[in-house]
């Protein structure tokens, strides 16, 4: 096992990714912490956290690995990755929630664009993580659940297990070897847009229909004021033909969804002349197409 491990560590390192030890048959780091620190060593005259003692160094990783079974950890900043995490629900979720897997799949067809093709691994639970070279000159940080629920991203401050590791649950594993594509640039807008999605809550809308209308029309408010340029008009049409349906049957007031997708188009960036007459064409065409339909 510890062999393994050892080639898998290679392997990673001679990608250009800086790895360290997590504890055998676990995924916290087996390092010892501040508390602990000698200040000896790789610590000298101060305490190193692994994000900075991670290492593609074949000597310390060969030392590290000879003490025993260590599952590998891949510090995600140091080595210049940004990895999506997509997980699967608790087993205490309600049912019907959806994976990250299938969150993140809407999320790349809401945005115009194909499920990027690059290497990724698939974890115990039936997650997966997509790793993507990050772009140069950035420092993106983690985030939890920007881009979707039960979608979270590690960057600076953050790691991964890496396939080779084996926990109580079962092993990590590659799922597509492909090579490690660039974040695609209508990600990296996402990560970085000044307009986060919680803040969307405090939209002056306030609409009054049954729950799922509500949660449909919160949804795309956030996709279309998240839509980086060049596919948000794009983003707000689809939008305004997704919610015409709720307009037909009653659940949201036309009002409502105009107020609420004009706002979301002004907090993207477009203009008011280019929100009103798209939001219209599109409503009208919606609703024309969905006559009294129950939603």
């Amino acid at each position: 096992m510890s062999r393994e491990l050892l080639t898998a560590a290679l392997t990673a390192a001679g990608r250009g990714w800086h790895v360290f030890p997590l504890r055998p048959g676990d995924k916290r780091p087996a390092l010892h912490g501040e508390s602990a620190c000698p200040l000896t060593g790789e610590c000298a005259g101060r305490h190193r956290k692994w994000e900075s003692r991670a290492t593609t160094d074949p000597r310390r990783i060969r030392r590290t690995w000879a003490t025993g079974p260590f599952n590998l950890g891949i510090a995600t900043g140091p080595s210049g990755l940004v990895v999506v995490d997509l997980d699967m629900p608790k087993p205490n979720s309600s049912a019907g929630t959806p994976c990250g897997v299938t969150t993140f799949k809407a999320l790349c067809e809401r945005a115009g664009q194909a499920v990027p093709t690059t290497y990724r691994t698939r974890t115990p639970s039936g997650g997966q993580h997509l790793y993507f070279t990050a772009p140069g000159g950035t420092r993106l940080a983690n985030t939890a659940g920007k881009l979707g629920e039960l979608i979270d991203t590690r960057a600076w401050g953050g790691y991964v297990v890496a396939p080779g590791s084996t926990t109580p649950a079962g092993p990590y594993t590659v799922a597509d070897p492909a090579p490690v594509a660039p974040l695609p640039e209508w990600l990296y807008a996402l990560l970085t847009a000044r307009q986060e999605l919680r803040a969307l809550t405090a939209a002056p809308v306030a609409p009054k229909g049954p729950a799922y209308a509500t949660a449909a029309l919160k949804a795309e408010m956030a996709n279309v004021a998240t839509a980086q340029e060049g596919v948000r008009n794009a983003t707000l049409v689809r939008a305004a033909r997704a919610l015409g349906r709720f307009i037909s049957s009653g659940a949201l007031t036309r009002a409502e969804v105009e107020g609420a997708l004009n706002w979301a188009g002004l907090a993207s960036g477009l203009r008011e002349s280019e929100c009103r007459p798209a939001i219209t064409s599109a409503l009208n065409w919606s609703i024309a197409h969905n006559p009294g339909r129950a939603a």
